[in-house]
């Protein structure tokens, strides 16, 4: 796993609705990504995480079943990551990630916000020196992005993997309530640009 000889795979996603809200708002607020992708024991662990959320009837984003909805680590984000807006941008990022088979560990459920929306719940990832390396790399490789945002550059970046947006604040002890409490080992295995205008995922490392 993590590994790709030759071009970048492209994938289709299966679900017209998936990663976001589908219509004019979608279209308005698409962004593109980077994304770590990580081990089967890793994302199985994710995905209960997602399951309880969704269970105790509390925002989720379990709740998105297309396919191309994985648990992540988001690397870069832009409102377009695309070869059109980023000429070679796959084949430079490829060459940057080269072999993915990172070991990490979860420091456990912050929350983002509130915004508009309300929180988002994640889990910390620890950073260590090889995945703020890996996350150095594949900036280098991007390039300067129009509208990228501030949070995936250099220094202000918190890895992490989304649970749920939209969470309320009256939602938030629950929340914590049904989510393991203790650190999970986890490991990134692939690296993949999802195109959030195609609704495509692109397989690069």
């Amino acid at each position: 796993m993590g590994k790709h000889g030759g071009r970048p795979a492209r994938l289709a996603s299966t679900g017209a609705g998936s990663r976001g809200t589908a219509g004019r708002r979608a279209r308005r607020w698409t962004v593109h990504s980077l994304e770590l992708l990580l081990g089967e024991d890793a994302e199985a662990a994710v995905r209960a995480d997602w399951d309880r959320l969704a269970e105790a009837g509390l925002p989720s984003s379990g709740r998105h079943r297309s396919e191309s909805n994985r648990p992540h680590i988001t690397l870069v984000a832009a409102p377009s990551l695309a070869p059109e807006t980023v000429p070679g941008v796959d084949e430079r990022v490829a060459a940057a990630a080269g072999f993915v088979d990172l070991p990490l560990t979860s420091a456990g459920v912050l929350l983002f916000g509130p915004g508009r929306g309300g929180y988002v719940v994640v889990r910390q990832v620890v950073t260590t020196p090889e995945l703020l390396e890996l996350h150095r790399r594949v900036c280098d490789a991007v390039g300067s992005v129009p509208g990228q945002a501030r949070t995936s550059f250099p220094g202000a970046w918190t890895p992490h993997i989304t649970l749920a947006r939209r969470m309320r604040p009256e939602q938030v002890a629950a929340a914590l309530d049904v989510l393991a409490p203790h650190p999970e080992p986890l490991r990134a295995v692939a690296l993949r640009r999802w195109d959030a205008d195609a609704r495509t995922v692109v397989q690069l490392a």
